[in-house]
Order: C-alpha cells, then structure tokens, then sequence
C-alpha cells in the first residue's frame, strides 16, 4: 500500500489543515472498514490529528458503458463525470457541472442541488467489495445508512442531456462565495433552510477570528485567511448554540468532520 503526505491547507476546498499521512488504495483487497476516504476533501473538515485518511488511487478512476448503465470508479472527479454524460447525451447527472467531488463522495452524501440529486440515477454501488442495490443504501437528504468505502458505482443510462436543468444549477451557484469553503455547512432541516436560521441569529457576514459565516450565503462557512481546524470547529459550534436557542432547532453539519 503506498503512502503520501498530503497539505490539507492546501488541498481542501477550505484551505484548513495540516500535512497528514495518506494512504493511496490501488487495489480492493486493501480497503478497510477504518479508512476514511478524503476523495477531493471537498466537503471535509479534517482535524491536525485524523488518523487512517486514505484515497483511492488511479485504479479507481474511470467511467465504463455497460450496455444498459455506466459504471463508475470511485475516484472518477465530477468534471469527468459531467463531461462523459453532456458528452454522450446522457440525463441525469447535469448537476456534477456545479458540484466539486469524487464518485464515492458522491455517492456516500447522496450529493445534489434541491431536487436533483444521485440517488435519482443510481442503479447500485459496490461497497468494500459487495454490490449494494439502490435501495440498500439507504439514502436520504445528503446522507446514506451505509457504512465501507464506495469502490465503484453503476446509474441508469437516460438519453437527453438537459441543459435547462445545468443552467438553474447555474444560477444557485450565483449566491456561492469566492473564499475558500466546504460548500454548505449545514444541511436543511425539515420544511426550512439553514441559512435563513444562520441569518436569523444574526450570522451572516459574522466573523470568528479567522474564519466567518459569507456575506453572500450564511451557511457557507469561509476561511478569511489561514484558518485552523479549532477555529471552524468553534464557529459550527456557536451556530449551533445560537439557533437552537433562538429556534429550538438542532442544526446538523453538511460538512464532514474527520478526526
């Protein structure tokens, strides 16, 4: 198994974190229950001590036409993603034109914008080396029941790529910051939208040392500039405190917290 040193400060889409050791899995008789795979760190919150950070290595990078689906590998990036279905006039997935991550990631978070989302297209996923039926992973508003790493997923082949559905896909990510962030730190709870909640308590534009909530969307948690992993942990909390006390609504985290 190889290793590598990967800058989290550098490589997550928030900038926050330490060099760590992480391991590069190549092949399926590598993958354990206790990895905790990063994929682009695109939605991570990763603490100066997490242990057993690994990814999937380029073994795991490809996109296959099945006949009636497509398989997927788990480190296959959204771009690529996108590419393949715009190219090949495929539906379905026209929302990964505007959504950072790898397939597993993916996968794992039900990842979407409102409506669309995966589970919508998804046929099945091969889960620490067994396949799991759509239905089997129990996938739900940015979350699944499903435990083990995502090693390669298979969706539904829909012919007519829908480019009214990237242009609204688009026009969400209007509101979305420039500084570096996680996307949506929390997820929405039930017949609201935590941002409306963050705004209500007085949290957007608020600043905490070196981090804050944005101007432009109070659920985007930012990084104001060299920022570190207690700093966020600190704000997620604050707002958590504050909206619950102000709303009795228990804000749960979009963002994943590896430690």
């Amino acid at each position: 198994m190889l290793e590598t040193i990967i800058d989290f400060s550098r490589y997550s889409s928030v900038k926050i974190g330490t060099p760590l050791k992480v391991s590069v899995l190549e092949n399926d008789n590598e993958i354990s229950q206790e990895h905790q795979i990063i994929g682009l760190a695109n939605n991570l919150l990763i603490a100066p001590g997490a242990k057993n950070l690994a990814l999937l290595g380029k073994n795991y990078d490809y996109i296959c036409d099945k006949g009636e689906c497509v398989e997927i590998g788990g480190a296959a990036n959204s771009s690529k993603i996108f590419n393949y279905f715009r190219a090949n006039d495929l539906g379905g997935l026209e929302f990964l034109g505007q959504l950072p991550g790898t397939l597993g990631a993916l996968v794992k978070m039900n990842a979407g914008m409102k409506e669309f989302e995966i589970k919508n297209v998804l046929e099945s996923a091969c889960v620490n080396n067994q396949w799991l039926e759509n239905e089997a992973l129990g996938l739900d508003y940015r979350s699944s029941q499903f435990n083990g790493v995502v090693l390669k997923a298979r969706f539904k082949k829909t012919h007519g790529f829908r480019e009214e559905v990237l242009k609204a896909c688009k026009s969400m990510r209007k509101s979305h910051p420039k500084l570096p962030n996680f996307g949506s730190c929390f997820k929405n709870p039930p017949n609201d939208y935590a941002g409306r909640l963050l705004e209500g308590v007085g949290l957007r534009g608020y600043r905490l040392k070196r981090v804050g909530f944005a101007k432009e969307h109070a659920n985007f948690l930012v990084n104001l500039g060299g920022a570190e992993f207690e700093e966020a942990l600190d704000l997620i909390e604050l707002a958590k405190t504050k909206v619950l006390q102000e709303y009795g609504i228990h804000l749960e985290e979009e963002v994943k917290i590896l430690r």
